[in-house]
């Protein structure tokens, strides 16, 4: 696409202007993301609510209020963040110095869900912002209202030739990655993630891949049931599922299995009411394809806990099934709804081997008390982050920085982690000496004894 090439081009010559790389252009162009974001709160909630029916509550709490804080925090810490750092220097290089110098890639491309419409797609530019970078931004067609609003603030903010939004479908984001930029960052399905990748890799262009997975949540024998309960239920159906890092399944010990789920379903009342359809607090799916792949999934599955669905109104209760940890479709690929599948384990011996064969999650999730399990789990399962006794709650700081492994993704972001991955670390060393090291010019005659000395 003619207008694609022409709007990475003119990114291109702004970069190349070093207007980004200035400290202060950088904080003042977060003031002014700030501001925007301000003046159109309402604006956004409202977009919100028509993508997925989310709560004014809800989408502050997961969308505007995470971000405001995101900025806060990353434009008080750009100076020193950009300052170039001194490291050692082996002595055999004295009386030289060792000097770390942060650089912005130059134009990068961010590729967002529609899931979490406005947070994904702000909070990585939030990164490019602070890194002195100038930014495409590809906000997913299943959000339109919240796609297309966040194109307007945008355009009425920032010069196209610094950020721009692009709306468009599958075409626009392979017309994106046909160009030649300097980073990608992406978020989504693994599936669209190794297409990201490949296309990526013709260009040897780096990426950023927030993907997502089976995210378990154990929940030992001594876990304090009601605030598992509660916790797990807030983390699961916020949302309506609709969250890669979401307990994607239930492990839960044989002994405390029905008291959990009889919990559960008390709690599900207590958040949302004896008909959650109603309630104000409880979102949609975003479309008729995504809800029929979730209906699809509870065919044939031991429903212990809702079911109900409309399809029409994009309705599908918060939902637990009893479930087997294999043989059933529940347990094969991330849900990505409000179905929560409760799996029995007896040992953690068990859990943990159960866990292990299937991908790394981007998420785990552990309630207990006894510090030898929270210890095993911790170092014998890999897995991006997640939470012990409690859900969800580790995306929203920005001292941790959040990322997936394996399938479940690559890279990291939020607070320093966002400024890491929109920088290059260009390695110098200054040698203060006008004298030359006899170690390292021929003729070499007999200094190699001297030189297993130096470097053994």
């Amino acid at each position: 696409m003619a207008e694609i090439e022409s709007i990475i081009s003119d990114q291109r010559s702004f970069f190349a202007s070093g207007r980004t790389r200035s400290i202060s252009f950088r904080q003042q162009q977060l003031r002014i993301l700030r501001s925007a974001i301000a003046q159109n709160e309402k604006r956004i909630l409202s977009a919100l609510h028509a993508d997925l029916k989310k709560s004014e509550y809800e989408g502050y709490l997961t969308e505007v209020g995470i971000i405001y804080d995101e900025i806060r925090h990353i434009a008080k810490h750009i100076p020193k963040w950009t300052r170039p750092r001194r490291v050692k220097t082996p002595i055999y290089h004295f009386p030289a110095k060792s000097m770390i110098y942060p650089e912005p890639y130059g134009v990068v491309l961010v590729i967002s869900p529609w899931n979490y419409p406005f947070q994904l797609a702000v909070s990585p530019l939030i990164g490019a912002i602070s890194a002195g970078n100038c930014a495409v931004i590809k906000p997913s067609e299943y959000s339109p209202h919240t796609s297309e609003l966040l194109c307007e603030i945008i355009a009425t903010h920032f010069r196209s030739d610094y950020i721009t939004a692009v709306t468009g479908d599958a075409e626009t984001s392979r017309a994106l990655l046909k160009q030649k930029l300097d980073y990608v960052f992406f978020t989504g399905s693994p599936e669209i993630g190794r297409r990201v990748m490949e296309s990526a890799a013709g260009h040897l262009t780096p990426v950023t891949l927030e993907l997502g997975g089976k995210s378990p949540c154990v929940v030992a024998e001594d876990a304090d049931l009601d605030s598992a309960a509660k916790r797990i239920v807030s983390g699961k159906f916020i949302n309506a599922g609709q969250t890669c890092i979401a307990p994607d399944y239930l492990l839960a010990h044989h002994s405390i299995r029905e008291a959990l789920i009889k919990r559960m379903d008390e709690v599900i009342t207590e958040f949302y009411g004896r008909n959650p359809q109603e309630s104000p607090d409880y979102p949609r799916i975003i479309n008729k394809r995504h809800f029929d792949r979730l209906a699809g999934l509870l065919e044939g599955a031991d429903i212990a806990v809702g079911g109900q669905t409309d399809r029409d109104g994009l309705y599908f209760a918060p939902t637990i099934v009893n479930a087997e940890f294999r043989n059933h479709p529940l347990m094969e690929e991330e849900i990505f709804g409000p179905i929560l599948p409760v799996v029995s384990y007896d040992s953690a011996d068990r859990a943990i081997e159960a866990i292990g064969l299937l991908p790394k999650p981007l998420a785990l999730y552990l309630f207990t008390r006894n510090k030898n399990l929270q210890n095993r789990i911790l170092n014998e399962i890999s897995f991006g982050g997640g939470c012990i006794n409690d859900t969800l709650i580790h995306i929203a700081t920005p001292y941790l920085p959040f990322g997936g492994i394996g399938q479940s993704g690559m890279g990291r972001y939020h607070g320093k982690a966002s400024f890491d991955t929109f920088c290059h670390e260009k390695s110098i060393l200054k040698n203060l000496s006008p004298f030359e090291n006899p170690f390292r010019l021929p003729p070499y005659r007999n200094m190699l004894k001297w030189l297993k000395k130096v470097l053994r």
